[in-house]
């Protein structure tokens, strides 16, 4: 989405998690299916293409240390050529947790997915990200949340 008045290099979190990119308390049978419902909701917004999706598991298969960043956090992503039509973040909270695999960080209930499309435009919503990452009541809300509007008023603490 392009925010009139923004270059790519601001745009916040807040501003790039919206209502259609938000999805909580669902069900994953594993982490793939996790990660397959973070990246439908990038494609549906028209973010992505249908092969970022692949290329999220993929990765995240050969990079599993990187994905899983913190404990119960999953933050699944690929590389902008495999498929990013502009930056974009997701966010999924499952109703059970799923183990990943993750010696220190399992079981994960909280996926974050983003596609970017270069090395930069990403970095504040990355800065904002690890600071809510750091927050462990703004966590707990999060993880509590029952609506996604309850999603996003947590974000805008970060905006």
């Amino acid at each position: 989405m392009r925010i009139e008045g923004y270059c790519d290099y601001m745009l916040k979190l807040a501003d790039l998690l919206r209502e259609d990119t938000v999805l909580v308390r669902a069900s994953a049978s594993e982490w793939k299916d996790a990660f397959t419902k973070a990246g439908v909701l990038l494609l549906n917004a028209g973010s992505i293409e249908p092969r970022y999706i692949s290329a999220i598991i993929d990765y995240s298969r050969k990079y599993n240390a990187y994905i899983v960043v913190a404990p119960g956090i999953a933050f699944p992503h690929a590389r902008p050529e495999d498929g990013g039509e502009r930056l974009c973040f997701s966010l999924v909270t499952l109703k059970e947790p799923v183990y990943f695999g993750h010696k220190d960080h399992d079981p994960v209930d909280i996926f974050v997915a983003f596609g970017a499309v270069d090395k930069t435009s990403h970095l504040m919503a990355l800065a904002q990200l690890a600071q809510l990452f750091q927050d462990q009541d703004a966590l707990w809300r999060i993880r509590s949340a029952e609506r996604k509007s309850e999603i996003l008023e947590v974000l805008k603490m970060f905006a």
